[in-house]
């Protein structure tokens, strides 16, 4: 039998809370292949604006799910990277999409 999560427990709130901020989950789904700089992040997020994709960074960042490093210039360079718990959330990212094409193939409709 399976253990039930207590949806009440701190750390269930604490990754539920980081995951529903908008873009968080693609932003650590974008990293799963390896560091990229800020501009090669944005470019392939194709969604949130850089004002908002760098809120999302400091705050990943703040949580421990993503590294920022800055080799010296000129030109100074920015790339992001996740940490090992960042990386774990590919796990998951692989659960949501089986979870996902469930639920699509649940809302087609019953053949006669």
């Amino acid at each position: 039998m399976r253990k039930s999560v207590d949806s009440q427990c701190q750390t269930f709130q604490t990754a539920i809370d980081i995951l529903s901020s908008r873009w968080n989950a693609l932003i650590l789904n974008v990293l799963q292949q390896g560091a990229l700089r800020f501009s090669e992040l944005s470019e392939r997020a194709k969604g949130p604006g850089d004002k908002v994709l760098s809120a999302r960074l400091k705050e990943l960042e703040a949580r421990g799910l993503l590294l920022r490093q800055v080799e010296a210039g000129p030109p100074v360079r920015v790339s992001y990277e996740l940490t090992r718990t960042g990386r774990a959330f590919g796990e998951l990212a692989q659960a949501i999409e089986r979870w996902g094409r469930e639920l699509m193939q649940g809302e087609r409709p019953a053949r006669h």
